[in-house]
């Protein structure tokens, strides 16, 4: 069902829904009064009509405790500046923002992208803005580093502009896992059309890999961590943001916290903090948090599992 009516927006601009999922019918649309709004020509944008920004604008730091909701105590912070040594982080250890792409259409159709290269749609886009908003309040990131794919390479630099134009850095081995035989189909087609790689996605063996040039989970967290593991050992001291996908930070969850298996999701531009220190000690300090965005429909597309598309 569509809807066509035309909502009205806080800055006297008009929002018409698009592809309304039943689920999302009814649901109200919130808007904060914060600066992007105003700076982003909004209403030229199509919504989800139940995509609600908070006021929420934030990171969660956690102290006591490795693991916490993303429903804990929000402390305010100075707006990031880029500079060479961020503010509140210790000398010995590298303070790493690990954030996962916006939506892509691909995401919201259930398709595996994998390697394949798909951009953001505009929910998407509105995720990234949601998710820069948020960056942009917090103390001295350094440098943002990105998967070299286009849905991580733009919401990087989304959130790269909103920090005074802080540098993006690409690098492939930020990259989703290798998908083989099974990128570009949905995986309700997977088991007829690949049998072979689609049991070998459902593999509860990590070293199994996936026919037509697929990773396995082990090559996978080989890749990432090692990466997150170079970029800690350059900026010692700082803060930086890296922006993924969702299995390559389900790798790092893994490194992190080995034996404590995630059960969040890891959403569209979900946030985790990673605290990685000169002993190569891994601490989470916050995962999977969406405080920036509100639960809403469009947010149960895409995979954030080990196994995953995105």
């Amino acid at each position: 069902m569509e809807m066509t009516s035309l909502r009205t927006l806080p800055n006297g601009g008009s929002l018409k829904p698009d592809n309304l999922r039943h689920s999302q019918i009814g649901k109200p649309v919130n808007f904060c009064y914060s600066k992007y709004l105003q700076s982003a020509a909004i209403s030229k944008h199509i919504l989800r009509p139940a995509l609600r920004f908070n006021s929420v604008r934030h990171l969660t730091h956690i102290s006591s405790t490795p693991m916490a909701d993303s429903t804990s105590r929000v402390v305010p912070q100075p707006e990031c500046g880029g500079h060479a040594k961020s503010d509140n982080v210790s000398p010995n250890l590298t303070e790493i923002i690990v954030i996962r792409h916006g939506e892509t259409e691909w995401n919201a159709d259930g398709r595996i992208q994998g390697h394949l290269d798909v951009e953001l749609n505009d929910s998407g886009r509105q995720q990234a803005m949601a998710v820069a908003a948020r960056l942009s309040r917090e103390p001295r990131i350094s440098v943002i580093y990105s998967s070299d794919l286009k849905r991580a390479h733009e919401t990087a630099e989304t959130i790269a502009r909103s920090c005074g134009g802080l540098e993006v850095i690409k690098d492939p081995d930020l990259r989703e896992r290798h998908l083989g035989d099974l990128q570009g189909i949905s995986l309700r087609e997977a088991a007829q059309s690949q049998p072979m790689a689609y049991k070998a996605f459902l593999s509860d063996r990590s070293d199994q890999v996936i026919p037509g040039g697929g990773e396995s989970l082990d090559q996978l967290y080989q890749r990432c961590t090692s990466c997150l593991q170079r970029i800690a050992k350059k900026h010692r001291g700082e803060r930086v943001v890296v922006v993924s996908h969702g299995g390559a930070i389900r790798a790092l969850h893994r490194r992190a916290s080995p034996h404590r298996r995630s059960k969040s999701k890891i959403w569209n531009t979900s946030v985790g903090i990673l605290h990685l220190s000169d002993k190569d000690d891994w601490t989470i300090k916050l995962w999977a948090d969406i405080s920036h965005l509100n639960e809403t429909g469009f947010l149960d597309s895409g995979f954030g599992g080990d196994k995953t598309s995105g």
